[in-house]
């Protein structure tokens, strides 16, 4: 996933630095998955009884070799599903209080990046009406972060508006 340029990256801060003070906007974006592990076995067992019986038809009818290429299919299928869960291990959790707007961003590989925004400049920038590819960004000072891109259109349109809301608030508020 590509974030932005490097020349136009916001001020990053270490993954374990502490929020300043109790956030007013908490949200955690993780990916979409459809399927849950109950519903993955149930298709794996699909898969595998199909393509058992179908290497058993064509084993029967003299074309023995066809059945390594069912295996290879079912080999195949639950490499891309295992690929796809660990894909959805990456998150990003948006943080606002009337002092700071923090964006941390977790890699599927558990890699932690932190991006510092001053919430009086931030601002929410998303095209619409959203289409499928449209990119949702937190910009500042010149400098645009993408956030979001794993949601769907409508998701990052709700999004948006949730976070220029609380930025709005955050302004409004009297810092402590």
């Amino acid at each position: 996933m590509r974030v932005m340029a490097p020349d136009l990256r916001p001020a990053t801060a270490p993954p374990e630095a502490p929020f300043p003070g109790k956030p007013d906007f908490d949200a955690v974006l993780t990916p979409h998955r459809s399927l849950g592990p109950r519903g993955f076995l149930v298709l794996m067992i699909s898969v595998c009884v199909v393509s058992f019986g179908a290497g058993l038809a064509f084993f029967l009818s003299g074309a023995w070799p066809v059945i390594g290429f069912f295996g290879v299919d079912v080999v195949v299928i639950y490499l891309a599903f295992r690929v796809n869960y660990r894909r959805a291990r990456q998150y990003e959790r948006v943080r606002l209080s009337t002092q700071q707007l923090r964006v941390d961003k977790v890699t599927h590989h558990g890699r932690k990046r932190a991006y510092i925004f001053q919430p009086f400049w931030a601002a929410v920038e998303i095209k619409q009406p959203a289409e499928p590819d449209t990119p949702l960004h937190i910009a500042s000072h010149g400098r645009r972060l993408r956030i979001g891109s794993f949601l769907s259109a409508e998701e990052r349109l709700e999004f948006a508006a949730a976070l220029r809301n609380a930025l709005i608030q955050a302004r409004s508020a009297k810092p402590i």
